[in-house]
């Protein structure tokens, strides 16, 4: 139960506010409450709809409870008794109000993943044909291979070398493009540690399909001393 005490206007804007309508939290997360949002939506408007079918081919089936007054229309003749089309005005009412809720929440979700929190570190991506190279903070240079901690926020500023690349890695939710000349950004934050595959997204000559990298989350104070060691050049 919520209770609310006594509160001003101004008071009251904030404890709304924290009602959160939007998802947060890495990106795994909130793609994931979309991807339930529109199953879930999905599934009900399905159940509803073929539920409906089903009701009116039982209610109008023929056979001997017809009544013998009951006139079809003939071919090109609106039926009556249908209400003057309130039926579907309701129906395409609610379907606008369905759509530019759902159309208007994902926006404000997506708005989140473009803006992301503080980032805790922040690593260079270079594509090549047909590599990934990962340049940390310190100056420190891994092909083929970043290792970031578990649950810190990554930012990538990802750039290309020659041609078109897209860097994705499916089970963090992390794409982006690789552009030669110019840098695009995007961040994640792994829950779980483990080896994840980044692959390249964009057709970018005969090496494409083994243009990959692994990524591997560590535990925070492993990661430390290893990233420590690379400071000293060991």
């Amino acid at each position: 139960m919520v209770v609310i005490s006594t509160l001003d206007a101004g008071s009251l804007a904030p404890s709304f506010a924290q009602v959160e309508l939007i998802p947060r939290g890495t990106r795994t997360e909130v793609f994931g409450a979309i991807f339930e949002v529109f199953l879930g939506l999905g599934a009900l408007v399905g159940v509803v709809v073929v539920a409906y079918m089903l009701y009116n081919a039982y209610r109008y089936r023929d056979g001997e409870h017809r009544d013998d007054d009951f006139d079809p229309p003939a071919l090109g003749e609106l039926p009556t008794g249908s209400g003057g089309g309130r039926k579907l005005f309701t129906s395409f009412a609610l379907s606008t109000v369905i759509v530019v809720s759902l159309v208007a929440w994902t926006y404000g979700t997506l708005l989140y993943v473009e803006d992301p929190p503080e980032p805790d570190m922040e690593v260079e991506v270079d594509g090549y044909r047909f590599g990934w190279e990962f340049t940390y903070p310190n100056g420190h240079e891994s092909d083929g291979v970043l290792r970031v901690p578990r649950d810190e926020v990554i930012r990538l500023r990802v750039a290309s070398d020659d041609v078109f690349h897209t860097f994705g890695v499916p089970e963090l939710r992390v794409k982006t493009d690789a552009l030669p000349g110019q840098s695009t950004t995007t961040w994640f934050e792994a829950e779980e540690t483990g080896n994840y595959t980044a692959k390249c997204y964009e057709l970018c000559g005969s090496g494409h399909s083994y243009m990959t990298g692994t990524v591997v989350v560590m535990e925070p104070d492993e990661y430390r001393e290893w990233y420590n060691s690379t400071e000293t050049g060991s």
